[in-house]
């Protein structure tokens, strides 16, 4: 192995590498690794489910970009797709399963209605899915194309390789580590006509018994 002088630092000796021999960070390494074997976890409750669907079949072919296997178990995956809208009754499940996947994990919001709750401007929707779970990549459309998902896991393997440490750090940001909200923050207004039902203003004046039968 030769030794040659290097040009950015005169007098310092640099060795010269054979030809099979690459020169890397373990950070770039690392963030290499981790952008090329994504795992894919679809949580897909309406019609984006369906074209995500065909994102994975031979037409669009995902495995191209590293992201073929889809799994159903949150603990062998690091990407979840949000496809559809989420009502109330399903968060907590959505929020359990993205606490099961173990880091890094990164999260792409598939569609108008899992971004912002789309035309489902009511109290059973969820209005936005990052208000309860941290978002990397949002894809508009209702629904979004397939071309449109693989642009956005072509960029999420961009932001992999920029930003990724093969510690983490780049997930200690104070958006990650932000408590989000879970599915209820305070006692909710009781909205129930009491005049008409005597049992919800014993409720409501705290003199309520439970009666066993």
């Amino acid at each position: 192995m030769a030794v040659t002088e290097s040009l950015a630092s005169p007098g310092t000796p640099q060795l010269e590498l054979p030809e099979n021999v690459v020169v890397s960070r373990l950070d770039e390494l690392a963030s290499w690794c981790r952008k090329n074997s994504l795992w894919p976890m679809p949580f897909a409750t309406a019609c984006c489910g369906i074209e995500l669907m065909a994102t994975g079949a031979a037409k669009h072919d995902l495995a191209r970009f590293g992201a073929e296997v889809f799994r159903f178990s949150p603990r062998q995956c690091d990407l979840m797709i949000v496809a559809g809208r989420v009502v109330m009754k399903m968060l907590p499940v959505l929020q359990r399963i993205w606490q099961q996947m173990h880091e890094p994990k990164w999260c792409i919001s598939m569609g108008a209605c899992a971004s912002t709750g789309g035309v489902f401007d009511t109290y059973a929707v969820v209005q936005g899915i990052d208000r309860f779970i941290p978002v990397d990549m949002y894809v508009p459309g209702c629904p979004p194309r397939p071309e449109q998902l693989i642009q956005a896991i072509i960029d999420l393997q961009d932001k992999i390789q920029r930003e990724g440490t093969i510690t983490g750090r780049e997930f200690n940001t104070r958006q990650r580590q932000d408590r989000k909200r879970a599915l209820v923050e305070s006692p909710l207004p009781l909205t129930l006509d009491a005049s008409r039902n005597p049992n919800i203003q014993r409720q409501l004046s705290g003199s309520v018994t439970t009666a066993r039968p």
